[in-house]
């Protein structure tokens, strides 16, 4: 994984890079000087943050009487609970501190009530108000762990019942307003939250979890700031209790207003093929990795049972489990190394509330707040900055923390293929993030080797670079499936009266020839070719070898990524007039067959047969000109304002041709002569374009000779 040595103490969890030198294709190089954190990691909650959760909420020892916060049959009383929020005189907000420390009680006297519950008598009073979330059986998990009180459980289940909660909320939203927002803090703060349970109701839920002045404890867990040790029980009892008290005042609005709630359907991972990048672990892989956690200083050792209980949940298939677990983690460990290479120590904790966390959002960037570059993409790699990237942040990728932490998944079809993939690359983290000495051995182990090897040479799947590529072969496979085609032998069209073969494909034939003769100049070396230009450099098998061409993809200014819109959104339409033509041949073809097209019909069922001719080539020929354009796409950095804008404009008229050739390709419009004029106007305009240098393949030639 290049070579930038990277070695983090053991002992006390410092953090100590090597010197050497880490390249990221189209960064700079960085040179990293020895540094440790001074003392050893025992939380990554700030004194502010460690005191709001771990201890204020213990100041007070009043004890509360369970009936006057629940009943027996399980109503919770509102009134109780909202009481004990206090508010600042001054502006009349949440006063967080004083809240916490006034609900501490409270939350005590709702943990001993549920521990006194069987699980039988909790579903009983409990589990109907439960249904609203549409999560009815995880919440009965969630007291299950609470009953066993152990540390790790609980945490994953608090996990798991703030990202349910969230979603079931928004469900809620959507009863009252339109766009749900995305954040919970922004959620629990809306006016259409408060006009359905009240606004003292949903005050009481910011002081647990969405305010960066309350407890936070959704953030701090989801951004793996907090141990285990760190979360008190009993405000995972409080949660579970307000969320059944929730499902109460929403029967009430549901009456009132006689509406009924629909909760959105769950997201799907999609083409988990693609997502199949490591072998799968095994059962001596699992037990190898639990050993790396125990020494790699990637993992903090306060940590280390998120990582246990990650692998004892894989062994488990619980897979979402799993995915849960790590990603706080692997936030975490990276974090670790962000504060060290970019010297800032501190931002390994919590920030106050006045600031914000430093997340995986940050970590990713290329330059820091004070606009330094940010060194961990260097020490990472491109091929580890690509798979974060892909899994995490690209819109077209399966976002998989975004998703799990936000309650759009359904957790308990939750697939083993990208369980299996955060896992891995987790692993080869541990292994690249730690003393060499002491990991020779299971580096080169075989159930390891593997995964640090796929890690090492992987390329990005979901930026719109690696899709516009995806798009393009998929398109080309389709035309090249044209020749396939079920055609009316020739002997059958010559005995129809007043019907003629067509030759007036040949002016738009010479000048596909005539431009392909001028892009073969700008092929790179590999593939030139010197004869047959329509039916080589057309095909597809040198477009499958043009794609394999590495195009970096990481901070692409926004003149890249503005261009790879407007590319793929030609590639698209191209795809549409490929379908098209595919579905009227097949169907004209059973039509003349079974001899029901009429006498127009067979007049236009032959011009449709002598544009395929001429429509083929000029497809793949604006494919090849993507692909040739996508491969030097960094240079349009190069041009001027001007040019830029001229390019620009010659790609959009490109678009426009081949929106058009949809329109009158399709089975309502069937206007073939004149997708011919359309096709010959657009081939004039690349032949020209062409001609004047303006294409980023002839700027690339023109720089590499200077």
């Amino acid at each position: 994984m290049g070579s930038a040595r990277v070695r983090l103490s053991r002992t006390c969890r410092d953090v100590v890079i090597g010197r050497g030198r880490q390249s990221v294709t189209g960064c700079q190089t960085a040179e990293v000087g020895e540094m440790s954190l001074a003392d050893p990691v025992t939380t990554c909650l700030s004194p502010a943050v460690h005191y709001m959760v771990c201890k204020l909420g213990f100041k007070i020892k009043d004890s509360h009487s369970v009936n006057s916060i629940v009943s027996e049959n399980g109503n919770v009383c509102w009134r109780t609970i909202t009481e004990l929020v206090h508010y600042r005189e001054s502006d009349q907000n949440v006063d967080y501190i004083k809240s916490v420390q006034l609900l501490g009680p409270l939350c005590e006297s709702v943990h001993l009530h549920l521990q006194s519950l069987t699980m039988e008598q909790f579903e009983v009073q409990y589990s109907l108000w439960f249904q609203w979330t549409n999560c009815t059986e995880l919440l009965l998990e969630v007291f299950a762990a609470l009953d066993s009180m152990e540390a790790t459980a609980i945490a994953l289940s608090l996990m798991k019942l703030t990202s349910c909660l969230e979603r079931a909320l928004g469900d809620v939203f959507l009863l009252v307003g339109k766009d749900c927002p995305f954040l919970l803090r922004d959620l629990l703060a809306s006016q259409e939250l408060a006009a359905v349970f009240g606004q003292s109701v949903m005050n009481v839920l910011r002081v647990f979890i969405g305010s960066p002045y309350g407890l936070n404890l959704r953030n701090i867990l989801w951004h793996g700031f907090a141990s285990p040790q760190e979360i008190p029980a009993k405000y995972c009892s409080m949660l579970l209790i307000l969320t059944a008290g929730l499902g109460q005042l929403l029967k009430i609005y549901l009456l009132q207003t006689e509406t009924i709630l629909v909760h959105r359907p769950y997201i799907a991972f999609t083409n988990l093929k693609e997502l199949d990048i490591f072998p799968g672990i095994n059962h001596e892989a699992l037990s190898l990795t639990e050993e790396l956690a125990k020494i790699s200083s990637f993992v903090l050792k306060p940590m280390l049972p998120f990582w246990v209980a990650a692998l004892t949940a894989f062994r488990q298939h619980r897979y979402a489990d799993c995915v849960i677990l790590l990603l706080p983690q692997l936030e975490t460990g990276l974090r670790l190394l962000f504060t060290t290479v970019n010297k800032c120590p501190n931002r390994l904790l919590t920030a106050e509330s006045s600031s914000f966390y430093t997340t995986f959002d940050e970590m990713l960037t290329k330059q820091l707040n004070d606009k330094e570059i940010n060194q961990l993409p260097l020490i990472l790699g491109e091929p580890s900055m690509e798979f974060l990237w892909d899994f995490l942040n690209h819109q077209e990728g399966p976002r998989v923390r975004d998703h799990l932490s936000h309650g759009e998944i359904n957790l308990n079809e939750f697939p083993r293929e990208i369980a299996n993939q955060i896992l891995a690359f987790s692993v080869t983290l541990l292994c690249r993030f730690s003393e060499v000495e002491e990991l020779t051995a299971l580096k080169e182990h075989t159930a390891i080797k593997p995964l640090i090897s796929c890690a090492s040479c992987y390329r990005s799947r979901f930026h719109p670079i690696a899709r516009l590529k995806k798009q393009v072969l998929e398109c080309m496979k389709s035309i090249s499936s044209w020749p396939e085609l079920p055609i009316v032998p020739e002997e059958q069209i010559q005995e129809i009266p007043g019907l003629e073969r067509s030759a007036e494909s040949s002016p738009c034939i010479s000048l596909t020839t005539e431009i392909l003769s001028q892009l073969q100049h700008h092929l790179p070396q590999n593939c030139y070719i010197l004869d047959d230009l329509m039916n080589n450099l057309l095909s597809e098998k040198l477009l499958v070898q043009l794609c394999s061409t590495h195009i970096c993809t990481l901070y692409c200014p926004r003149s890249v990524l503005e261009i790879l819109v407007v590319f793929r959104k030609i590639s698209t339409q191209c795809h549409q007039v490929s379908d098209q033509v595919i579905a009227s041949t097949e169907m004209r073809y059973k039509k003349w067959i079974n001899k029901i097209l009429r006498s127009r019909q067979r007049h236009n069922y032959l011009r449709m047969l002598n544009s395929i001719k001429f429509l083929s080539p000029v497809l793949r020929l604006i494919l090849m000109l993507i692909i040739l354009e996508l491969i030097n796409i960094h240079t349009v950095c190069e041009k001027n304002p001007c040019d830029y804008q001229q390019y620009i404009k010659f790609l959009k008229s490109i678009l426009q041709y081949t929106e058009n050739l949809v329109t009158y390709t399709s089975p309502e419009k069937n206007k073939w002569d004149e997708s011919m004029e359309l096709t010959h106007k657009a081939l004039i305009k690349i032949r020209t374009f062409s001609e004047r240098k303006l294409t980023l393949m002839q700027l690339a030639t023109q720089v590499k000779l200077s």
